[in-house]
């Protein structure tokens, strides 16, 4: 096992489980409520897209702009803003982006239920993109916090490993991304019950957890890792 002490707050396991639980509540509310879509990544869309040019179907086409263009957007803007932050010695990247975050899903629980469900589609394609640039590694492990895609691969890898060769180091990172995995699939859960409880407003759910990280990092920030603001968390 990783020494922890080696890591920031930002890349501690219990931060990167309550991000990936809110991206499972973030993806069963978008198909329940906001147009049957999932907003964490944009493989789909990227397909429309190609599928749209195919046919033809040139509005089609430019509409799907928008979540793919929300999406590069935010990773663009997440990587140029990084470095700047870190010169201002407040609170570092990472901790304001989840607080950001937090802000975002309250507006969008405000949001009427006619209002267009791509205002909230395109809101968190960007907020997601943000986070899967920014949070990247959790203990040493390459990781994301928004889908779960690469780490069912991992865990078919990991565990052929292990059943190979036998290497702690193998289970760990299977148990690693096993995890995330399980947290995902919690937050969808915990989220399509909210849904049918709550409806629109259930997205405010997912602030609660948003709010548990960000309290984790700024008392980071203000106490232990004061000093190390401009420490670059690893992956980056």
């Amino acid at each position: 096992m990783e020494n922890s002490k080696e890591f920031l707050e930002c890349e501690k396991e219990w931060v990167y489980h309550l991000l990936i639980f809110v991206a499972g509540w973030f993806g069963a509310y978008t198909f329940f409520l906001r147009g049957g879509v999932f907003c964490n990544a944009q493989t789909a869309n990227v397909v429309l897209f190609a599928m749209a040019l195919g046919n033809g179907e040139w509005s089609r086409a430019a509409y799907l702009l928008l979540p793919i263009g929300a999406y590069f957007a935010g990773a663009f803007i997440s990587e140029s803003l990084e470095k700047s932050v870190r010169r201002f010695h407040l609170l570092r990247f990472e901790t304001l982006l989840i607080g950001f975050e937090a802000l975002v899903v309250v507006l969008l629980g405000l949001m009427p239920a006619e209002w267009p469900d791509q205002i909230c589609q395109v809101a968190l394609n960007f907020i997601c993109s943000m986070q899967f640039n920014t949070f990247r590694q959790v203990q040493g492990v390459s990781a994301a916090t928004t889908f779960v895609t690469n780490h069912i691969r991992e865990v078919g890898y990991y565990s052929a490993r292990y059943l190979q060769q036998g290497r702690a180091e193998d289970r760990r990172r299977f148990g690693v991304h096993g995890q995330l995995i399980l947290y995902f699939i919690a937050g969808a859960v915990v989220s399509t019950v909210s849904c049918r409880m709550f409806s629109y407003r259930s997205i405010w759910g997912s602030v609660i957890f948003l709010a548990i990280v960000f309290a984790g990092l700024f008392r980071a920030d203000t106490g232990a890792e004061k000093e190390m603001r401009e420490k670059v968390p690893h992956g980056h």
